[in-house]
């Protein structure tokens, strides 16, 4: 058995299992959204996922083409103390296995995909999700599906909810809802919480934020779920009477800004902006003396061999345990405390 941070505890696993492993919260979180009477987990694998399903549902049927894989799904129903689950071994989209299936309220799949791509293609997804929604048309109309979360909205191509998670502030899982699962188009949900954002497909860009060309006194750093489901406009909406812009440091940070400090559960860091200078270290290291600041978090786009040496010119000399965030936009660098 093997305990590792994605199991909440012990489990019977191969590599695979503790390679692909669904982390506990996210398994308990999408039970309980999925929760009915009958429920068909396709492509199970070691049953990470069965197990909460099986302590919100009836009964589920748990389906996987690896026998070695269903045996240790069925060891980890036991360890739980479960006997509402029945194992079924073969193809999920051969008919001998469809036909062990009868009508259910839900069916889920997590496809298969290969460990790694140059770009993340919904179309390399093993089972194919047009199969599954046509093989299990006649079994249910509510689908679920876990995709990579890397895939963005306009590459989804399905009447579905889009619902981009981040676990403790990392993007995590994309899943998607059809049939009476889905609560709208496109959602932002971050755990633990949890704490959901919801907007509309079909008017994203409806209500465009004000790109500022500076910051104002604070800095926000959205939960990351919200960045990949477009949903910026929809939290800043949330967040009343601050007169909320978005700004965009560089390609890979695209965050918010006021004038005033602002709070919400979607705000994964809040950042007051110390001061703006030229990006020259030696100018930037001599401000950090005057101020106290001993260390120096650089979050900019720079050539990766150069990191550290800009890094120790920023932090030569300098004393203590107070830090601030590098942050750079051309040839400006902004200096921020993170509060």
């Amino acid at each position: 058995m093997t305990r590792k941070k994605n199991f909440e505890r012990q489990f019977f696993s191969d590599e695979d299992g503790l390679r692909f492993a669904t982390p506990w919260p996210v398994a308990a979180y999408r039970a309980k959204r999925l929760k009915c009477s009958s429920l068909a987990d396709i492509s199970c694998g070691i049953g990470g996922q069965t197990v909460y399903f099986a302590k919100e549902c009836e009964v589920v049927y748990a389906i996987e083409i690896d026998p070695a894989k269903l045996k240790l799904a069925r060891k980890n129903c036991k360890l739980f103390g479960l006997n509402n689950v029945e194992f079924i071994c073969g193809d999920a989209l051969c008919q001998d296995v469809i036909d062990q299936i009868p009508a259910v309220d839900v069916v889920f799949s997590d496809p298969a995909r290969a460990a790694a791509e140059d770009e993340r293609d919904i179309a390399n997804l093993t089972p194919h999700i047009p199969d599954v929604l046509t093989a299990y048309s006649g079994k249910t109309r509510n689908f679920a599906f876990e995709v990579p979360p890397q895939l963005t909205p306009e590459r989804i191509p399905f009447d579905c909810e889009l619902e981009y998670l981040s676990l403790n502030g990392e993007l995590n899982r994309l899943n998607l809802y059809f049939g009476y699962l889905k609560s709208c188009s496109i959602s932002a949900l971050a755990l633990p919480g949890p704490v959901k954002l919801c907007g509309d497909l079909r008017h994203n860009g409806d209500n465009k934020l004000i790109n500022a060309d500076q910051p104002g006194k604070y800095l926000y750093e959205p939960d990351p779920s919200v960045i990949k489901a477009e949903l910026l406009p929809e939290l800043a909406a949330e967040i009343q009477n601050k007169n909320v812009e978005i700004f965009r440091i560089d390609n890979k940070r695209l965050m918010l800004t006021s004038n005033y400090i602002a709070e919400h559960p979607m705000i994964k860091n809040t950042f007051r902006v110390v001061f703006s200078a030229g990006f020259v270290p030696e100018d930037i290291n001599r401000e950090l003396k005057k101020l106290g600041y001993g260390k120096v978090l650089l979050r900019a786009e720079v050539d990766p061999t150069m990191y550290w040496d800009i890094r120790k010119r920023l932090e030569k000399d300098l004393k203590g345990d107070r830090k601030v965030n590098l942050f750079a936009r051309g040839r400006t660098a902004y200096i921020c405390e993170k509060i």
